[in-house]
């Protein structure tokens, strides 16, 4: 069997204590999601699907990995770095994909993993598991899963000493064998030594002439060697092909993480009602109210309220502070210990000091407010100018009183008054008032005039 190496394939020998190469199978087109993105990349939790199993791989201990892609998936090839890539070229079958990365096998290692890039939900705990059944004397360890419906899964047949005889496809089986729930997830790790004599040995006489990964297990077992298995919760082996599976997919991970949240000492209300990123930290004693969406890299620190209807994205939530009913939090918002973000905020770009206060249907944009500040209803920061981006500095304590307009760039000392209704275009210093509207100007009594004058212009009368 034939295949290439792209030049970014890991070539060098490996240290002592980096002897286990993981490779994980990237190149399908996934022509059933119907996008023109590379199938891995699509999202789960707000993380590619192959992303999340290179965490897994991280976490079980393993520092060698190559990622198998197609030809022209640049855009893969950039979203899995630094993590080298290599092509297969023409796609002939798994034993043909994981052949692709010949030269990194025969750099040496001793064990081989291969997995599947679609899997999002593997764990580092059941990588380490396979691998403790690979080093267990076998010359090949399968990981197993038994789905609720096994029918399209190939079936693990053991021998009487419960080592994995042979694998059987589905369409291949007996119905004795077609009863057997234990089935094939296609990820197994192979004795390192051992790699490339039995990826060879692969050969393609079947309906489809591709060269499929679970013959190294007859193939193992006719050179006298002992194949095993690993199993693993149905969960952790759903594969995404379509966008249906990609949503179970999701929902299965928002789960995880969920548990994980209240796990680690936050109180999430409705649960089935928070949606979390792969990455999102929530503090201790941090309640989360129902409808809150954690889109990617965010913070939020200890006994933080969240409330229900917020939206926060690439954001840092200091200690005891408050966010939301409707709060959004846009990238590069900082808020520090106490800060309150009130119903239709909108924080972006910018910190808000320990303490201080935007409560109401404001927009804050591209600034910093200091420490105790109070940011009055209806203010913004205008920030842009049609051509470029500006930035407001509010100083500790100041007042912005309600409807004020702060235009970019300017100043706002310390403890200044900035009066309701202003707008604001040139530095207030520390501990001034501002006022910039136009002066109020009252008629006593001229209402009723007024009144009787519009009425006859309606009637015509004048």
């Amino acid at each position: 069997m034939t295949t290439a190496d792209t030049p970014s394939a890991a070539n060098t020998r490996p240290t002592a204590g980096d002897r286990t190469l993981a490779i994980v199978l990237a190149a399908g087109e996934g022509t059933r999601m119907r996008s023109d993105r590379p199938k891995v990349l699509h999202p789960v939790a707000g993380r590619p699907m192959v992303r999340h199993v290179l965490d897994a791989v991280a976490g079980a201990g393993i520092g060698r990995v190559a990622v198998v892609v197609g030809p022209g998936m640049d855009q893969l090839t950039r979203a899995v770095a630094p993590h080298p890539t290599v092509v297969q070229h023409d796609r002939r079958g798994t034993a043909h994909a994981v052949l692709a990365a010949r030269a990194a096998i025969a750099a040496g290692a001793d064990d081989v993993v291969v997995l599947i890039g679609d899997a999002p939900l593997v764990t580092s705990a059941t990588i380490a598991r396979l691998l403790e059944e690979r080093r267990r004397g076998a010359a090949v360890a399968v990981l197993g899963f038994r789905p609720a419906d096994p029918g399209p899964y190939g079936r693990f047949v053991l021998d009487a000493d419960g080592t994995l005889a042979r694998i059987v496809e589905a369409r291949d089986a007996s119905p004795a064998e077609l009863g057997i729930g234990l089935c094939n997830s296609g990820m197994m790790a192979i004795d390192g030594r051992l790699a490339l004599d039995l990826l060879d040995r692969v050969g393609c006489d079947n309906a489809k002439g591709e060269f499929y990964l679970t013959d190294l297990v007859a193939i193992a077992r006719a050179a006298g060697r002992t194949c095993r298995f690993a199993e693993a919760p149905a969960e952790e082996m759903m594969g995404v092909n379509t966008r249906a599976e990609q949503a179970a997919a999701e929902a299965a991970m928002q789960d995880r993480l969920r548990r994980r949240a209240m796990a680690d000492g936050a109180t999430l209300v409705a649960p089935e009602t928070v949606f979390l990123c792969a990455d999102t930290r929530l503090g201790r004693d941090t309640i989360v109210h129902p409808h809150v969406v954690f889109g990617p890299g965010v913070t939020v620190g200890e006994g933080v309220e969240v409330r229900s209807f917020s939206h926060l994205e690439q954001a840092t939530v200091g200690d005891g502070a408050i966010v939301g009913p409707f709060a959004r939090l846009r990238p590069g918002a900082e808020l520090g210990a106490g800060a309150h973000v009130g119903n239709f905020v909108e924080i972006k770009a910018a910190t808000l000091g320990a303490g201080a206060k935007a409560n109401h249907l404001a927009y804050i944009g591209d600034a910093s407010v200091g420490a105790g500040a109070n940011i009055g209803a209806g203010t913004i920061t205008c920030n842009y100018d049609g051509f470029g981006k500006y930035r407001t500095e509010i100083g500790a304590g100041a007042f912005i009183g309600s409807n004020t307009a702060l235009v970019a760039p300017v100043t706002v000392g310390a403890g200044a008054i900035v009066g309701a209704g202003s707008v604001v275009t040139d530095a207030v210093p520390d501990e001034s008032i501002a006022i910039a509207r136009a002066r109020q100007t009252t008629r006593p009594g001229a209402a009723p005039a007024y009144r009787a004058l519009r009425r006859a212009r309606r009637e015509g009368k004048v």
